[in-house]
């Protein structure tokens, strides 16, 4: 049975220019782009009261109103699954996801997931959206989630991440030898023929990566990561797109390289890393309701430290 969820929304000045539907998916995240299409096609979404095409440019100022349909979520159980809980109080928690875990359930992972972890630990995250998650991790990236505790939160915490005021930093080892940091700002959407991938495509939702390099090794990096916006696999996207893929990443990495004359050891570690090489390693926002600013810092997991380990004591070989 699906759900009717009234709209209301005032687009903000920065989407001036943008098209009306790139405009509604920056601002209603939980809706597909295409969805938002077919509610301003069919009229169930107006702007300033009057019907306006997807294709449409904004302005800033407008209004839009009206009601989508939404398919309910999942009704998830509670499951003892272990967390590591780096803070919790009345109204938010922040966890260190280990590599594995998927962050809810889905088609293919309908339990064992945070999701349902969460709901064992804080049974009132069932009243919240997706309990309580405000941003996620690919299910073999680690690091740090935050998760609100009641409502009040949630709505601040979304507004803080809209805004840009949530900061994530990552921790990433990828294939090649960057000359220097940059940016990348390229709109990330689905793949136009692999649906289960996404690309940087036309079409897609603007996204912007900022990296760092951190060290360089004979045939590797290790790069600092930032984001500013939040797209489904928007940091191995964008480091794919300029030809610097994550490490270990089964679907957007390829093969990995080895630099001339490896030892066999050596090899042996890079070749059985398996996951894309990515930790969100540092979280700093703003307390949704004391205003105070807070951050943490998760440490490196075990098999990351071991492959930066192996990549330092290759690197130190051919020097000697």
């Amino acid at each position: 049975m699906s759900l009717i969820e009234r709209i209301d929304c005032l687009i903000p000045p920065k989407c001036a220019g943008m098209r009306l539907d790139q405009a509604l998916a920056e601002l209603l995240p939980a809706y597909s782009r295409n969805r938002l299409q077919q509610g301003l096609k069919a009229g169930q979404l107006r702007v300033d009261g009057c019907l306006r095409r997807p294709r449409d440019a904004v302005v800033g100022g407008e209004t839009v109103s009206g009601g989508l349909e939404r398919a309910p979520e999942p009704t998830a159980v509670a499951q003892d699954i272990p967390l590591n809980i780096l803070y919790q109080d009345a109204d938010l928690l922040v966890i260190d996801k280990p590599a594995g875990l998927v962050a809810h359930p889905a088609a293919g992972h309908r339990d064992g997931t945070l999701v349902n972890a969460l709901l064992h630990h804080a049974p009132e995250l069932a009243a919240l959206p997706r309990a309580g998650l405000v941003h996620r991790l690919d299910k073999d990236t680690t690091g740090l989630l935050v998760v609100a505790r009641s409502l009040r939160a949630h709505a601040a915490l979304v507004e803080q991440l809209q805004a840009r005021r949530i900061e994530r930093e990552y921790r990433a080892v990828v294939n090649g030898l960057p000359v220097a940091g940059g940016a990348v700002d390229a709109p990330v959407g689905r793949h136009p023929v692999d649906r289960q991938r996404m690309a940087v495509t036309p079409g897609g939702r603007p996204a912007v990566t900022h990296y760092r390099v951190l060290h360089r090794f004979r045939a590797h990096a290790l790069l600092r990561v930032t984001l500013e916006t939040g797209r489904t696999h928007q940091i191995r996207v964008h480091l794919a797109h300029i030809r610097l893929p994550l490490l270990g990443d089964p679907v957007y990495g390829g093969r990995p390289r080895l630099p001339p004359d490896a030892a066999p050891s050596f090899i042996a570690v890079i070749q059985s890393f398996r996951r894309q090489a990515l930790h969100a390693e540092r979280l700093a926002l703003t307390h949704p309701i004391t205003g105070e600013r807070l951050e943490w810092r998760a440490a490196m997991p075990v098999d990351l430290a071991t492959l930066l380990m192996a990549l330092r004591e290759d690197a130190d070989r051919e020097c000697r």
